[in-house]
């Protein structure tokens, strides 16, 4: 899947060079998510942060129909998505963004803040999966 993966990559990059340029914000969503919400009073203006999050699960449906759905799996346990919700949450203010704030706005952006964060994701995420497989969690 390569070139769906060239294609998403290219429409994200597109999107954040428009929010970037047009708007002067930067594509984060969890910043736009909290200001959609009303948990953050400031960044982009309330109407672009909700059309930009509704955005994400319409985008996904209008492919979905359109080429037919993506597998996904998710834990079985309500538990452990909202913990996992939580913790990511938590993380996002921790580092003061998300990964797509970090890794697709700063890293174009060549702030050093972003280079580590980014880093910092990549390993965790790593170390994660590779904690999971020895585990025996993922099949």
């Amino acid at each position: 899947m390569p070139v769906q993966g060239l294609i998403g990559g290219l429409m994200i990059g597109t999107a954040a060079a428009i929010m970037l340029l047009g708007l002067g914000r930067i594509a984060g969503v969890s910043g736009l998510a909290a200001r959609a919400t009303g948990l953050s009073g400031e960044g982009a203006p309330w109407a672009v942060a909700a059309a930009f999050v509704i955005g994400l699960p319409l985008g996904a449906a209008v492919i979905a129909a359109a080429l037919g759905p993506v597998e996904a799996r998710f834990p079985t346990s309500l538990a452990t998505i909202v913990l996992g919700g939580l913790l990511v949450g938590f993380g996002t203010r921790l580092g003061s963004g998300c990964t797509s704030g970090h890794g697709v706005c700063g890293m174009s952006r060549l702030s050093p803040r972003s280079l580590i964060a980014t880093a910092s994701f990549m390993a965790a995420g790593i170390a994660t999966v590779a904690a999971m497989n020895a585990l025996g969690f993922v099949q």
